[in-house]
Order: C-alpha cells, then sequence, then structure tokens
C-alpha cells in the first residue's frame, strides 16, 4: 500500500468514526479534541455537533484560521499539565467523547503517550463515553469496541466507558 492510500483509509476511517460516534454519545457532556493540528478534526465536530462545547487541547495552536476554536474552549499547553487541571474545573466523568489523534512518527513514543494519557482519559470519560483515537489505549474500566466499527484492526480505535 502506498503511503497516499495509506493514509487516505486514515482519514476516511477517522470521519466515518467521527460520524458514528457523534450519533452515537448522549447529549449530555463535554466533547474533547486532543490535538488541534491544522483544525480539520475539530471543524469535523463542531459541524456535526452544532451548539456543543467542544474543548480543544493543543500545546501550540496553527490551524487554519477558520479552525481555531474560541479562546474559551481553546486550552494550551502540555496536555499532561492542562487535562488534570481540566478534569478538576469539570470533574471525572464530564466527557461524551474524546478524539485523540496526537501521536507522531514514532511508533515507541506513541506507546508512552498513550500509557500516560490513558488514565487521565478514562477519569474523563462519563457512563457510555466514547475514546475515539489513532492509537491503542489501555483503559480497563472501558470497552475495546474497535472491531465492532467496521474499520480495519489497527486503522483507528473505539472505546466506550
Amino acid at each position: 500500500m502506498t503511503r497516499l492510500d495509506s493514509v487516505i483509509r486514515r482519514l476516511t476511517a477517522q470521519r466515518d468514526l467521527l460520524d458514528w460516534a457523534t450519533r452515537e454519545i448522549s447529549a449530555q457532556g463535554l466533547v474533547l479534541e486532543l490535538g488541534l493540528g491544522n483544525g480539520r478534526t475539530y471543524d469535523h465536530l463542531r459541524e456535526r455537533l452544532p451548539g456543543r462545547e467542544i474543548y480543544v487541547f493543543e500545546r501550540s495552536p496553527a490551524a487554519h484560521p477558520d479552525c481555531i476554536p474560541p479562546d474559551e474552549y481553546l486550552i494550551v499547553g502540555d496536555i499532561f499539565e492542562t487535562l488534570p487541571l481540566f478534569t478538576e474545573r469539570f470533574g471525572a466523568g464530564s466527557a461524551a467523547l474524546v478524539h485523540a489523534d496526537i501521536g507522531t512518527g514514532d511508533a515507541q513514543a506513541n506507546r508512552e503517550l498513550a500509557q500516560r494519557l490513558s488514565p487521565l482519559i478514562e477519569s474523563l470519560l462519563q457512563p457510555g463515553g466514547l475514546l475515539v483515537a489513532d492509537r491503542a489505549f489501555d483503559l480497563p474500566s472501558c470497552a475495546d469496541i474497535s472491531a465492532q466499527t467496521g474499520v480495519s484492526e489497527g486503522r483507528y480505535f473505539v472505546y466506550r466507558r
């Protein structure tokens, strides 16, 4: 498979799962976007969830100007500092949906990142809440439902609390 084919498959899986997740989540609870990047998935989420509070976490925002969230919804800084503060502010179990797409090309660094983030994300998910992610996470209180989504194994991951 070419790198172009691979990125098309990844982006298609990402879009399809985000569309599915926006239909599946509770009407109550926050939506979190971990990693703004160029703003494509944030833009997609805000279109699919009009009026919904979507908080975006980004170390160094550099998105397309049309895809930057309002200041009160953009959490800037190291996620290992900002996510615990966010949890203190909004409380455990406050998120209906977390989308995490924050990895790099370094597989080992990505595994370590997911391991460190797992307990932080797990505590934020409400019962029935979803994590949609570009990598595997370790969430003991959540079910890995990736295989039930129809997306190729290992392409994208979905967990339900």
